[in-house]
């Protein structure tokens, strides 16, 4: 791509992306949702985080893990445990924070 081209590019994509994250502030009044999608959309933070953590959890270099000495499996348990026992967010992620370190440290997994 020549310099033009590459600059083009840019300005072309930055414009997309405000255009659409912006789609929801340019009308000067509130858009109508149906009641199916205002119920949906509670439930779209979750969704997107499980997204990212599942496969975090249960792949490694793309591919499914075979064994059960991961570390990941372990703090997983961990911190469900204890945010299922306290209900604290910060206890949930020292928990298996510290049970992670310690299998990976400690026991070399």
């Amino acid at each position: 791509m020549s310099d033009w081209e590459t600059v083009l590019a840019i300005f072309g994509m930055g414009a997309i992306t405000l255009l659409t994250r912006s789609f929801f502030l340019l009308p000067k009044h509130d858009l109508p949702l149906p009641d199916w999608v205002k119920q949906g959309l509670r439930y779209a933070p979750l969704a997107a985080l499980a997204a990212v953590i599942v496969p975090e959890i249960v792949m490694t270099q793309g591919h499914l893990i075979a064994t059960w000495k991961d570390a990941r499996l372990y703090a997983v348990a961990a911190g469900t445990a204890y945010f299922f026992w306290k209900r604290g967010i910060l206890g949930t992620i020292i928990s298996g924070t510290a049970v992670m370190l310690l299998l990976r440290i400690g026991l070399g997994w």
